[in-house]
């Protein structure tokens, strides 16, 4: 290995354990209660080392919450590959999505912390990026098979909607007292607007004109 080969592996490596420790560090005392000092101690590297990737805690931090985010649609997506049928497909999303956002991780630095800390406007391109384009895949090859021919517009209003529900029923599962009981209703009760859509599709009632078959 060249010289320059062994630098790029270290720096990626050491980028690595900070980015790890810096995470198990944010999951279990949060944004506030996270310093620096303790991450660098975490991964057995110096302050000196720490900013030469990241200027400070909140870069730390959203380099944290980007990976956590990237993780969580990773997990979602692999959940809906292979699944041929797009209504299966999205309830495999669900049930996924559902398993993600009881992580200890995913709640404390996505679903408390994030929205504070980055605030609305980069918390919001972070999940334009991440799990809403997920949800705009799914419910684009809903689309599809429904027979609509909507326009881009429509296609995002419905997204948008999807994705909503998706955020609230994760919040719901998320906090409940009885998560397994939360997940159950979850399913049910978004799984009951899938089987309508399916069901309207398939007696030829569209988006575009719901007051008649076609």
């Amino acid at each position: 290995m060249s010289p320059a080969s062994l630098r790029r592996r270290l720096t990626g490596s050491s980028r690595r354990a900070l980015l790890d420790a810096a995470q198990a560090q944010f999951t279990e005392h949060g944004y506030r209660g996270t310093s620096l000092d303790a991450v660098v101690a975490a991964a057995d590297l110096t302050k000196g080392a720490l900013y030469h990737h990241f200027s400070g805690k909140q870069a730390v931090f959203e380099a944290v919450f980007a990976q956590v985010e990237a993780d969580a649609t990773q997990t979602v997506r692999d959940a809906v590959a292979g699944v041929d049928d797009p209504w299966e497909a999205a309830l495999a999303g669900l049930r996924a999505f559902l398993v993600v956002v009881r992580q200890p991780t995913y709640q404390r630095v996505v679903m408390q912390e994030g929205p504070a800390i980055l605030g609305h406007e980069r918390f919001r391109e972070q999940e334009e990026r991440s799990s809403y384009s997920l949800v705009r895949e799914v419910v684009g090859r809903v689309l599809e098979v429904s027979g609509d021919d909507l326009d881009d517009a429509m296609r995002e209003t419905f997204s948008r909607i999807i994705f909503g529900a998706v955020q609230a029923a994760g919040e719901d599962v998320s906090t409940a007292p009885d998560p397994a009981a939360a997940v159950r209703r979850v399913e049910a009760a978004i799984g009951f607007l899938l089987l309508g859509v399916r069901q309207l599709a398939e007696q030829g009632v569209t988006l575009t004109d719901p007051g008649q078959p076609d």
